[in-house]
């Protein structure tokens, strides 16, 4: 990841209202949610949350796709995976035991999704 797209990313992120609706998006998993839904679980008015979305899918955080009348947003993994190896990339120095926590810290969220 280059660094103006890891710039973007982290910017949409620095937002309240997007960081949870990013969070709910990642939580949800790759069914996603309508928007409709979303704006209920965040609590914000459908108008204000159409340009979040917009940011956060410009951000390659989230994708959207149609199914009949509605659009349904759903978290890109892929551009999470790449900012958080971003962040990461250079953590270590040869020092694989400073990461390590992290990594338990990923396995561990997972292990408890299943």
């Amino acid at each position: 990841m280059q660094l103006p797209i890891a710039v973007e990313a982290l910017s949409a992120l620095a937002h309240g209202h997007r960081l949870a609706v990013f969070r709910l998006l990642v939580q949800v998993g790759t069914d996603g949610l309508p928007a409709g839904e979303i704006a209920r679980e965040i609590g914000m008015l459908p108008n204000t949350l159409s340009t979040h979305l917009t940011i956060l899918s410009h951000a390659g955080l989230i994708r959207s796709r149609r199914e009949g009348r509605s659009v349904i947003y759903s978290a890109d993994y892929d551009g999470m995976r790449d900012l958080l190896g971003f962040l990461v990339a250079d953590c270590c120095a040869g020092r694989p035991e400073i990461c390590a926590p992290l990594a338990e810290t990923v396995q561990a969220c997972c292990a408890d999704n299943e």
